[in-house]
């Protein structure tokens, strides 16, 4: 690899764009990290998200020093009903309706299910078949940003693209524990979030299928969600703390 490329700015743009797309594409991925290690006992959560992190970072630079291969995915393999399947598509396929089964199984366990009436009796999911989900994931969510980040720097430039994930997947790492405290503490949070992996399963069909979605509408639509709920949050807050002073107020004049 040739390092002697970063004596250049344009160099240097490329990684700080590059990074900041990855942390933005992998916030998804995050999502979907926090919410199967949440699944897990306590003392195993960390090490599942630090586990899901790792891999998403080693499938991706295992793709960039593949890129052959990956552009070679994007050549149709067979037509149904006169349109072109490629193999990325079908892992588009394939990764939006295992996004969307699972997320639809976790929201209907929160609406339907007790889990935490009787939590004793709940058989909670191996670490290892947690591992194999988060790493299914991880091939589908690092397909979709690795051939976006050749799309915007020259293939031949791949040092830039093995850092920017490396850096990427860093700064994630210092999030995802917070991010996954976050969700499992606020119940509406978790149903928002679920509600993307939905919104985001769609996007991997519609794009499957030869469509496309811009990837802008649905983090503009998913960070005014989030400011939404942040709001909510803050009012419930401010309200709990009203009637605990009201209360408190109550018992002193009560004495």
């Amino acid at each position: 690899m040739d390092f002697s490329i970063f004596a250049t700015g344009d160099a240097w743009i490329a990684l700080l764009t590059l990074t900041v797309l990855e942390i933005v594409l992998g916030i998804d991925n995050i999502i979907f990290i926090s919410i199967l290690s949440n699944k897990l006992p306590a003392h195993q959560q960390k090490k599942a998200r630090r586990w899901g992190l790792g891999l998403a970072m080693g499938t991706r630079i295992l793709l960039l020093l593949s890129i052959s291969w990956i552009l070679g995915l994007q050549a149709d393999l067979f037509k149904v009903f006169g349109m072109g399947i490629s193999g990325r598509d079908i892992v588009l396929l394939a990764g939006g309706l295992f996004l969307i089964y699972k997320a639809t199984v976790e929201i209907h366990e929160k609406i339907e299910g007790d889990e935490h009436e009787n939590e004793a009796n709940i058989k909670k999911p191996s670490f290892m078949s947690v591992i194999v989900q988060i790493l299914l994931l991880d091939i589908v969510f690092s397909l979709d940003s690795v051939i976006t980040a050749v799309g915007m720097v020259d293939a031949d430039k791949v040092i830039i693209m093995i850092l920017a994930v490396i850096i990427a997947v860093g700064i994630m790492l210092f999030a995802a524990d917070p991010i996954s405290n976050f969700v499992q503490k606020h119940p509406t949070v978790k149903m928002l979030a679920l509600s993307f992996l939905v919104m985001i399963g769609v996007s991997l069909l519609i794009e499957g299928t030869g469509g496309h979605v811009e990837k802008g509408f649905i983090y503009v639509a998913m960070g005014f969600s989030v400011i939404v709920e942040m709001l909510n949050l803050r009012m419930q807050a401010n309200a709990k703390k009203r009637r605990e002073r009201k209360n408190l107020e109550e018992n002193e004049f009560g004495n």
